[in-house]
């Protein structure tokens, strides 16, 4: 048995939570030998074709939906895990499901490949005042990534943040993919959701993805769109987080309640798919995201990301080719909307090449996925 690990899981999405999925969708195709590990989620319903294995868990303040997993003491969930027999074990998180992927791998003798997905440095400061508090978490963190066999990160830039934290190993690239494919319909569905949202022929729709949260330097957005909201535009906002109502009161602050919609959560990968397709652009000036799928997903659609120059995010694009970069500075990305909207060919031309040159299938990341596994497991013996 091939084991997945991580905090959270559907009903809760995320970047994290949407990679493990399918990894487990795609890999139970090869193998019809993978389970995934997660806490307990109250809307969860686990369906698929591959087992769910949930551990007791209670809501995290202040980060709903996500919750805080207790393994340890859910002693008919260790009764069930504990039948299993794993070859290989895979967290793509070091906290409550890393430590049991650990466990696990230790006490079978199995490998263990851990991904460093999050800036979990900025989690902790966020909720935590002490920074001594902070740097002994951080070096649990990452005796963790120093545990396991391999480590893997989504993206080469995302190295530097895995060395900024102390990590002195060896890291393997493994990148992720998307599950939106563009098909002989798509002028046909981007036409008639733009119509449904109920956009002019000339408006542009603008787009973002994701959690609302302030570390996804949101608040930055909202203002680089105050500076061009004479032009014509309708802003989605698809997502929640603790930010959210505090985000609707600052869009009416800056007079923007007539080019902003806050569309809230939503969970159906085509209804989500539609909104990407009808977006002209796609902005992300998150510092946070490591290796935001949505960047894939909106270029998998043929829409061009704009993102700050510098940042991890923006490694995979190269300006005005396949997507577009700013500099850190509201002006200047307000600078840069206000050109994009004068060159609606540019924006057409970088959507095409971002849905060549970024887009990967996650059939095909799972194929190499599972090399990888398979080479691990042959040359790893634990003693």
């Amino acid at each position: 048995m091939i084991g997945l690990f991580n905090d959270c899981f559907p009903p809760i999405m995320d970047g994290v939570s949407l990679t493990t999925q399918n990894y487990a969708y795609w890999l139970h195709q090869k193998t019809h030998n993978v389970c995934v590990v997660t806490p307990k989620s109250p809307e969860a319903k686990d369906e698929g074709e591959y087992p769910v294995y949930r551990y007791s868990s209670i809501p995290i303040p202040m980060r709903k939906p996500y919750r805080l997993g207790f393994p340890r003491i859910d002693w008919p969930f260790h009764e069930r895990i504990n039948r299993l027999s794993f070859e290989l074990v895979h967290a793509h998180c070091p906290f409550s499901s890393g430590a049991l992927a650990m466990q696990i791998a230790c006490t079978q003798k199995v490998p263990i490949v851990a991904t460093f997905h999050s800036k979990y440095r900025a989690d902790f400061e966020r909720a935590i005042s002490s920074k001594l508090l902070v740097d002994i978490l951080m070096k649990k963190v990452i005796r963790f990534y120093e545990a396991a066999d391999e480590v893997w990160i989504p993206q080469a830039a995302v190295e530097e943040t895995l060395r900024e934290y102390g990590y002195k190993g060896k890291v393997e690239v493994v990148d992720n993919g998307n599950d939106f494919v563009v098909g002989d319909s798509f002028p046909a569905l981007r036409t008639r959701k733009r119509e449904q949202l109920g956009l002019r022929r000339h408006e542009l729709m603008l787009l973002f993805v994701g959690q609302h949260i302030w570390e996804k330097n949101l608040d930055f957005l909202l203002h680089a769109l105050s500076l061009v909201k004479d032009l014509p535009f309708k802003m989605f906002f698809v997502g929640s987080g603790y930010a959210s109502e505090e985000l609707k009161r600052m869009a009416a602050t800056l007079s923007l309640s007539d080019k902003v919609v806050f569309v809230g959560s939503i969970i159906q990968r085509d209804a989500l798919k539609e909104y990407y397709a009808a977006a002209d652009l796609f902005l992300f000036p998150s510092l946070y995201d490591n290796a935001p799928l949505v960047v894939r997903e909106a270029a998998a659609m043929h829409t061009p990301s704009v993102l700050i120059k510098g940042s991890t995010s923006a490694e995979i694009v190269s300006d005005s080719y396949n997507g577009f970069l700013s500099e850190n500075t509201v002006d200047d990305f307000a600078a840069r909307l206000r050109t994009l909207f004068a060159a609606p060919q540019l924006i057409k031309q970088a959507g095409e090449q971002a849905a060549t040159s970024i887009v990967r299938s996650w059939e095909d990341v799972a194929g190499e996925v599972y090399d990888r596994y398979t080479s691990l497991m042959n040359r790893t013996v634990k003693k």
